[in-house]
């Protein structure tokens, strides 16, 4: 792990890293993220009956959609062409929680961290928004990074249980 922040120049002034120098790599990373849910938001989104309509479905595309404009979001990213961008959802009833994956995949200069992260934190916001009308007390946490492949610095991976 470096120590360099590599957004400062030499006087400390914040800047768009330059990867014109970079050969394009083929590069993916996947995040995961959690909602957690009363029984009440739980039931209905399992039985299609909120009120705003297909919760997951709706999540799943705004996910998306923000993973491929994630550089208007965060300042210094690049714009990337995205080759593939997959949100995922796993539904556990029992404990009140959704689990969203992201994974990004690109062949470029830069890595697709910052989309999949991204990705998975605007489909949980998406699903608090569509439920929020049930109940405001949801929580949003556990948003990481699992793995990246492709680029200088290599392959990653988070090695916790949540390890795909």
């Amino acid at each position: 792990m470096t120590n360099s922040f590599t957004h400062f120049d030499e006087a400390g002034q914040a800047i768009m890293v330059d990867v014109s120098a970079k050969n394009p790599t083929s590069r993916v990373a996947t995040a995961h993220g959690e909602i957690h849910v009363s029984q009440e938001i739980m039931d209905a989104i399992l039985s299609g009956t909120n009120a705003k309509g297909d919760v997951l479905g709706v999540a799943r595309i705004a996910g998306i959609m923000a993973c491929k404009r994630t550089w208007e979001c965060i300042p210094l990213c690049h714009p990337l062409n995205i080759s593939k961008c997959s949100l995922d959802f796993e539904v556990l009833p029992q404990s009140g929680v959704i689990r969203g994956i992201c994974q990004v995949k690109t062949e470029g200069k830069t890595g697709v961290e910052m989309e999949a992260l991204t990705g998975v934190s605007v489909a949980l916001l998406t699903i608090y928004d569509m439920c929020k009308a049930i109940d405001k007390r949801m929580v949003l946490g556990n948003i990481h990074l699992i793995s990246k492949s492709g680029g200088k610095s290599g392959d990653f991976s988070f090695g916790g249980q949540d390890d795909a």
